[in-house]
């Protein structure tokens, strides 16, 4: 019991208080969420592409976050260059509720046979909210606590860099560069709620051998930090083919003092991938916790491009 008072505690010093700063999601399908941390990644990849991910984090413990990404992305080099695309981030912990809309451009720039880097910002806002329900053991007036609703919106902006080659990827970029600053209007209490964004970095990479046995295998990288606390995940899955078509892969994902992901996912029809993950929790919560469950899926629409037509003089059209 001790434990778990604790652990809600712990979850409730994200919200209490003008703070500070905080750590942005965490996922272990990271490799499918790179544009809404880097928009330099936006619309690298041909097609368009809308990815999704959902993520309930340490299972029966209350007030966890509960988190939800949709990523939609373009290719827009037919028409002008450059890629579009938007992002949208859901998070709820506690009794607090938080949600990013960004709208990326990403300019590519081609570096021969190296690759093609992207440069690539995002804009957009970030709204929080939040309504506590207290339960105090003796009296309702508690000056160390926020006693009412407050909700508000600010301006949000990411930047990023990233290079796409035949078969890696690597990449530089910040979020929250507004760092925004919402706090609330009411008077009640000594203690008014606030929420503060830190300015995170990024860097993340990956590469992928295509041919190791009768599969594929690649390895992945992310590394985050806001200059207070930093997290590492590592990644390798396996892909199963079958008549030279990827059809499922199987994989390993390890967050420095959190967690231990084991990833299934499956090509269920052409562009089509969905996966799963299940986190063993690895921190001091693996007391209480179920773990950390994850659903992914993403699909890819890609354009014909239209047949390229050619003119010449009539003279020589019998030629």
């Amino acid at each position: 019991m001790s434990l778990r008072i604790k652990t809600l505690s712990a979850l409730l010093c994200v919200v209490l208080s003008h703070t500070l700063a905080q750590q942005d999601k965490l996922l272990t399908h990271f490799m499918y969420d790179r544009m809404s941390v880097n928009p330099g990644e936006t619309g690298l990849d041909d097609g368009i592409c809308a990815t999704s991910v959902y993520r309930n984090q340490w299972d029966k413990v209350n007030g966890a976050p509960n988190s939800a990404v949709l990523n939609v992305a373009a290719n827009m080099n037919r028409f002008f260059p450059g890629g579009i695309g938007i992002s949208f981030f859901h998070d709820a912990i506690g009794f607090s509720r938080q949600n990013n809309v960004l709208l990326n451009y990403s300019y590519p720039i081609n570096l021969g046979n190296i690759g093609v880097l992207g440069a690539g910002v995002g804009v957009g806002m970030m709204s929080y909210a939040m309504n506590p329900t207290w339960i105090p053991p003796q009296t309702l007036l508690d000056p160390s606590l926020p006693g009412s609703d407050f909700s508000a919106i600010n301006l949000d902006l990411n930047f990023g860099l990233y290079l796409k080659g035949r078969n890696f990827y690597a990449g530089l970029s910040s979020t929250h560069l507004s760092e925004s600053e919402i706090l609330s209007t009411s008077t009640f209490g000594l203690n008014p709620a606030g929420y503060s964004t830190a300015r995170h970095y990024y860097m993340m990479g990956g590469y992928k051998m295509k041919d190791v046995g009768p599969g594929a295998l690649d390895f992945n990288l992310m590394m985050r930090t806001d200059l207070v606390k930093y997290s590492v995940d590592i990644n390798s899955r396996y892909f199963i083919k079958k008549d030279n078509n990827e059809i499922g892969y199987a994989g390993l994902t390890y967050r420095t003092s959190d967690a231990l992901g084991i990833m299934l996912g499956y090509n269920a029809f052409k562009n089509f991938t969905c996966g799963y993950s299940y986190d063993i929790t690895l921190n001091k919560l693996s007391s209480i916790s179920r773990g950390s469950h994850e659903f992914f899926v993403r699909y890819c629409f890609y354009l014909k491009y239209p047949p390229k037509t050619y003119s010449t003089h009539p003279r020589w059209l019998g030629n």
